[in-house]
């Protein structure tokens, strides 16, 4: 490691009104360093990462960047100085190429004239193993390659410090191997990487140094070859951790869901849904396993009515929802939680306050022609205790939240809708460790009171200890449903690949 780190933080302090996100906040790091931010939600991580950025202004303390203290006012002081922050949501324009995102506001102009920068961004490519077509539309890349045009795009503009921002939650396993190929890539070149994550064996996997963040304190910062997922878990949550699912003990009623031979397609006419069939009871948990993009979005959306059924009917209570709209379903008791790629590109509105989001929908539900809005600032104030939502107040604008709290509004929201049955699709991505479980407790109270539950989930064990059964689904089929008691994380695994249940054995 370098002598003088890149980054040095000293004493920083901010608050938002009412609400204190950092308080004498201490941080370094080194060159040839991938060091990780640990930090319950709203512990202070994005915060303190957006004052490291030029988002924001300290209200007291010192930044030094390879040793000078430097004072940032706007993002461009520090793109100057050499960091590059790449955000959970990505800032890119999607109707442009990715050279055209990544030459966007220099002095070359948006259109590359001058062969020496096409030369300098293959170059950079080259040297940080970056597997990206720049003549590619951005609309037309998966978030993968948008994750790497992102960096390209700060590595273009000289950054030496790299801030990753949760750059894994939506990714798959593969696209996480690959990122962490083109991190360590980085750390040889001797970059500087702070890795912001709630993914404990991420962390323990990729980085050097962690430091743990309680309440908008730094508590500790300690070498991974020192630390385990429980103590450092038990340092973001400031007490022991009990990290158990307790499964509840309740008898299935009778059906409520029952999908027979259902098939969509997507944009190309080619069927991304096979003939599946499927029941779901009250008060059950059905699990559903599956490598990213075997269906489990079209899935949700098709039995809420927002994708096109192209063939098979879904029955809700002996009556066919094929051709509803979704307000129907809705109002004959259908919530979805569907946590997407982007959270603000689906149910919630940036702009609006918590309030509004509520009451995208609640209004309908009222009579006359006005709206009350009294019962739903009620129950915004309320979900704000409740899940411990880090906001200055129930009115402030959810695009300046973390990622994990505008999550909990979302997830929220559809427990507030007293269902029939709760759709939750990655409904705990980009969650600290404590409000995980808080999720799973809340589900297992809806099944109690004999909500039915679909549970779309990535972590096998978890899927194991809440559910009732998994049904385990590969490129759009059904491979198998298994009880959860019987079931092993290397079962599911192998009929996750295509394999039935008496093969995968």
């Amino acid at each position: 490691m370098d002598k003088i780190p890149y980054v040095s933080i000293e004493n920083i302090s901010k608050t938002f009104g009412k609400v204190v996100a950092n308080v004498n906040m201490n941080l370094t790091v080194h060159g040839g360093e991938i060091h990780a931010l640990l930090g319950e939600n709203g512990a202070g991580k994005s915060t303190l990462m957006n004052m490291l950025s030029g988002v924001y202004t300290p209200d007291s303390g010192s930044i030094f960047i390879h040793g000078k203290n430097m004072n940032f006012t706007c993002p461009k002081d520090a793109i100057k100085a050499g960091v590059g922050m790449i955000y959970q949501h990505f800032k890119l324009v999607e109707e442009m190429t990715a050279k055209q995102n990544i030459l966007l506001g220099q002095n070359s102009g948006i259109f590359f004239k001058d062969k020496l920068e096409v030369k300098k961004i293959v170059d950079i490519c080259e040297k940080f193993q970056l597997e990206i077509d720049i003549n590619k539309y951005v609309c037309d890349m998966a978030v993968g390659e948008r994750q790497n045009l992102e960096i390209l795009k700060v590595l273009y503009r000289g950054a030496d410090i790299l801030v990753l921002d949760e750059p894994t939650t939506v990714f798959t396993q593969s696209e996480t191997a690959k990122l962490f190929k083109i991190m360590k890539k980085m750390k040889q070149q001797g970059c500087a990487i702070i890795f912001i994550s709630h993914k404990m064996d991420e962390v323990m996997e990729i980085c050097d140094r962690i430091t743990v963040l309680r309440k908008g304190e730094a508590v500790k910062t300690v070498e991974k070859e020192n630390a385990t997922p429980k103590y450092l878990t038990e340092l973001m949550m400031g007490r022991r951790a009990d990290l158990s699912i307790n499964r509840v003990d309740k008898e299935p009623g009778e059906i409520l869901l029952q999908v027979k031979d259902l098939k969509v397609l997507n944009a190309e006419k080619a069927e991304i849904i096979k003939n599946m069939s499927f029941s779901l009871r009250r008060g059950e948990i059905l699990g559903v396993a599956g490598i990213a993009g075997s269906g489990q979005k079209e899935l949700c959306e098709a039995i809420a009515g927002i994708e096109k059924v192209a063939g098979g009917e879904i029955f809700l209570e002996g009556e066919n929802l094929v051709g509803e709209s979704p307000r129907d379903i809705i109002n004959k008791g259908i919530s979805m939680s569907f946590i997407p790629e982007d959270r603000l590109g689906m149910g919630l509105v940036a702009s609006l306050d918590m309030v509004d989001n509520l009451l995208l929908k609640d209004y309908h539900k009222q009579k006359g022609l006005f709206i009350d809005r009294k019962p739903v600032i009620e129950k915004a104030r309320k979900m704000v205790d409740e899940f411990e939502i880090k906001t200055p107040d129930i009115y402030h604008p959810i695009k300046y939240l973390s990622g994990g709290n505008i999550q909990k509004i979302l997830v929220g929201r559809e427990l507030s809708m007293y269902p029939k049955i709760l759709i939750m699709a990655y409904a705990v991505r980009g969650l600290d460790i404590n409000t995980c479980y808080t999720i799973y407790d809340l589900i297992n109270e809806e099944k109690k009171k004999g909500t039915a539950v679909l549970f779309i989930g990535e972590d096998l064990d978890v899927l194991i200890q809440l559910c009732d059964r998994i049904m385990v689904i590969c490129h759009g089929e059904v491979t198998g449903i298994v009880s959860a008691v019987d079931a092993s994380r290397e079962k599911i695994g192998m009929m996750m690949v295509g394999k039935t249940v008496e093969e995968g054995i």
